[in-house]
C-alpha cells in the first residue's frame, strides 16, 4: 500500500546503511525520497564498502518509490542550505519528512575500539560528531522553516541505545544523548507549529560496516564476552526495518502524540505488525528474551521460550545514569 504517495522526504546520508535502508522503506510506501551523500556514482566512493546514491536510488525506485538524489557534504552548511532551497523550488515549499540520519564517525569510532578517549587527539570528537549531531541541528534547521509554514510535518533524528549507555567510547556516547535531547528540544518548540519531532533508536543493525567488522573478528579469532553478540549476529536488525518504521510512522495522522519522545524501532515493527527485509522481526534490546541471552550465550538457542517482556524504563535508567553524589 502506498499510505506516503506524494509525500515529500529527505533521508540524509543515504549512500549504505541505515539511511539506504530507511529510503528504501520510504520508497516501498510510494514517497518522493531525496536522499544525500558525498558520493554520487561508484567513481568518487570512498572505501571498500562505500556506495552511492545512483545506487540507491535505483533501489528506492524498485521499491515503488520516486528518488531523488542530491550530492551533498553535511559539513559544508552552504551546501546544505542551497539542498533545501531546492527541495523547496521543485516541491513547492513542501517538505513532510526529514531522516537526520547521515553521520561520519564509522571509521573513527572503529580505529578507537578498545582505546580511551584519552589516547586519541580531540578531534576525535568531530569526526564523532560533525557530521552527526551537528549537522542535524543544521537540516532541523531549514527543515523546521519549512514545515513550520505548513503546521505539519515529521523530523526523525537517527540514535542509538549508546545514548542512555556506553558502547563506543565518550564521544560517541556524548553525541547520542545529544541526539535525543535535540529531538526532545525541538520538540517543545515546534509542537504549537503541529510539527514532531523524534529520536529514533534500531537496534543492532547488520550495516556494511558491521558486517565487515565482524568478519575481521572471525578472521582475526578476536572473539570475546563483548564481541560475541556481534559475531553470533544475534537479534541482529536489517537497515530496511527502521525504513519501514519511520514510514510508518511519517503516515501517522496523529504523529504530533508522539513527539519529544525515543521510539524504538523493534517495538514499533512489533506494534505496527512489520517484519525486517529476511521477515524476522528482532526484539527490542530491553527485552528479556534479549538481555538474558546476552548475558548466558547458552540461552541463545532457547530464546523463542523466554517471554518478550520489557524492562522497564525506570529501572534502566537507574542502572545507567548514576548520581554524580554516588
Amino acid at each position: 500500500m502506498k499510505y506516503l504517495k506524494d509525500k515529500v522526504t529527505l533521508v540524509t546520508g543515504a549512500t549504505r546503511g541505515l539511511g539506504k535502508g530507511i529510503a528504501i522503506g520510504l520508497g516501498e510506501a510510494g514517497a518522493i525520497v531525496y536522499i544525500t551523500g558525498r558520493s554520487l556514482d561508484r567513481s568518487n566512493a570512498g572505501d571498500k564498502i562505500s556506495g552511492s546514491l545512483r545506487e540507491t536510488q535505483a533501489a528506492v525506485e524498485a521499491a515503488g518509490g520516486i528518488c531523488i538524489p542530491v550530492q551533498v557534504d553535511h559539513s559544508n552548511d552552504e551546501q546544505v542550505r542551497l539542498l533545501f532551497e531546492r527541495i523547496q523550488d521543485e516541491q513547492n515549499g513542501k517538505l513532510d519528512l526529514l531522516v537526520n540520519n547521515v553521520y561520519s564517525g564509522v571509521q573513527a569510532l572503529k580505529d578507537a575500539n578498545g582505546k580511551p578517549f584519552w589516547d586519541f587527539e580531540p578531534n576525535l570528537w568531530d569526526a564523532c560528531n560533525q557530521v552527526g549531531l551537528r549537522s542535524h541541528y543544521v537540516a532541523s534547521i531549514f527543515a523546521a522553516r519549512m514545515m513550520t509554514k505548513h503546521n505539519s510535518g515529521l523530523i526523525c533524528t537517527i540514535s542509538s541505545w549508546g545514548g542512555m549507555s556506553y558502547i563506543f567510547g565518550a564521544a560517541y556516547g556524548a553525541g547520542k544523548a545529544g541526539c535525543d535531547r535535540l529531538a526532545a528540544d525541538m520538540a517543545v518548540e515546534l509542537k504549537k507549529y503541529n510539527v514532531a519531532s523524534i529520536s529514533v533508536w534500531p537496534g543492532i543493525v547488520g550495516t556494511e560496516h558491521i558486517s565487515l567488522m565482524v568478519s575481521e573478528i572471525e578472521q582475526t579469532n578476536a572473539n570475546n564476552k563483548q564481541t560475541s553478540l556481534m559475531s553470533d549476529r544475534y537479534n541482529w536488525e536489517t537497515p530496511l526495518l527502521t525504513g519501514r518504521v519511520i514510514a510508518k510512522l511519517a503516515s501517522e495522522a496523529n504523529i504530533i502524540l508522539r513527539t519529544g519522545k525515543v521510539q524504538i524501532v523493534a517495538e514499533l515493527a512489533q506494534q505496527y505488525g512489520l517484519v525486517d527485509q529476511d521477515g524476522n522481526l528482532p526484539v527490542s534490546l530491553r527485552s528479556l528474551r534479549f538481555v538474558l541471552p546476552s548475558v548466558l550465550p547458552a540461552l541463545r538457542q532457547y530464546s523463542s521460550l523466554i517471554p518478550d517482556l520489557k524492562i522497564p524504563w525506570s529501572l534502566l535508567l537507574i542502572s545507567t545514569l548514576k548520581s554524580p553524589k554516588n
